[in-house]
């Protein structure tokens, strides 16, 4: 009930009921399973147009072996500053490229705007060999400002990297969160908005350790980024002898309906954990409260009446006054009220 992060919650149950259920037997390994031949049909309707899918057990490695497919050296990629991949990833990304590089543009609210993206590529001529030449935009949906891409802006840097050759990979960590704000289906959100590469995120969503990278097919570069997809993934440690027990997992997300509600649910409680916050003396919100994140300014004599309280609050690392609070598939209202009961108090007590 701390609201530190969607990561640290248990396994919904409907997940655990789907790794129990394929726990009997034995079954082909690294990805020749029944379970896993499943993946691309069952994701290609739910996206409602042919995939490839490949399992990994992180985040990371999803974005780190995507954004590596579409960079091969000396290629880079052109992402928001803020970005996971730029901030969190540990030099991820460039390691698993063989070097590839990360170019970072600002923009409010955790979102790259078109508009800088042009002038980033006009100022970086192609044939300049002093520069390694962008092959790929990544973004990240939602925003590691807890904000969302609306579909117009997705499309339209979709165009600029079309016009280009660049490929367009979409961070989608939070993907689910995203879709039940815009109220999109997931093809909406993806590859009819011009995405064709996406690190699809499950485990913040309610499953164990289990994401993918979905490749869409009729991605212009699509032959390319799965063709590298199978032996990177190996090398990469993420080709894992028992496959089905990730496959089971996001199986039960998208065949389900799962995934939605366990996102809608995180986002209603976000924003009641955001309206409240923001009703507070001395609490300021930062960024508009859009998926399960809520960023807030709490003074330090708050967070300590709050750890007084049985709160501990972390400040970030960029601002010792700012604060995330993240919601999750099995947040409780009655935490939310206790939460804001207490922060309430603290508040009170520091004005």
């Amino acid at each position: 009930m701390l609201f530190r992060s969607d990561n640290v919650t248990a396994v919904c149950p409907e997940v655990i009921a789907a790794i129990l259920a394929v726990n009997e037997g034995d079954a082909a390994p690294y990805g020749a399973d029944a379970v896993t031949a499943r993946l691309d049909d069952a994701f290609g309707r739910y996206f409602e147009t042919p995939v490839h899918v490949h399992p990994v057990a992180t985040g990371i490695a999803a974005n780190a072996l995507s954004l590596a497919a579409a960079m091969p050296p000396p290629g880079a990629a052109i992402c928001h500053a803020g970005a996971h991949v730029n901030t969190s990833e540990s030099g991820a990304p460039e390691f698993f490229s063989g070097g590839g590089k990360l170019i970072t543009l600002d923009g409010a609210h955790g979102r790259l705007e078109p508009a800088a993206i042009e002038r980033l590529l006009a100022a970086l001529p192609p044939d300049r060999l002093q520069s390694a030449p962008p092959t790929v935009v990544t973004i990240t949906q939602g925003t590691e400002a807890g904000t969302v891409y609306p579909l117009d802006r997705i499309a339209a840097i979709a165009a600029i990297c079309r016009a280009r050759g660049l490929v367009l990979h979409m961070d989608g960590a939070r993907f689910e969160n995203a879709r039940a704000r815009l109220g999109c289906t997931p093809a909406a959100l993806s590859w009819r908005a011009g995405v064709d590469i996406l690190s699809y995120g499950a485990t913040k969503n309610g499953a164990m350790c289990a994401d993918a990278v979905v490749i869409f097919r009729d991605s212009p570069h699509a032959e390319r980024l799965n063709r590298f997809m199978g032996q990177r993934r190996l090398r990469a440690g993420q080709v894992f002898s028992k496959m089905r027990y990730l496959s089971a997992q996001l199986l039960a997300m998208v065949e389900d309906g799962v995934a939605a509600r366990n996102a809608a649910h995180a986002n209603a409680m976000a924003a009641r954990l955001s309206a409240g916050l923001a009703a507070l003396p001395g609490v300021r919100l930062v960024h508009p409260t859009e998926i399960n994140e809520v960023f807030v300014l709490m003074p330090e004599d708050v967070r300590a009446r709050l750890a007084a309280r049985g709160f501990p609050v972390r400040a970030r690392p960029e601002d010792p006054d700012l604060v995330r609070f993240v919601t999750a598939w099995n947040t409780r209202a009655q935490d939310v009220e206790a939460f804001l009961a207490a922060a309430g108090g603290a508040a009170v007590a520091a004005a």
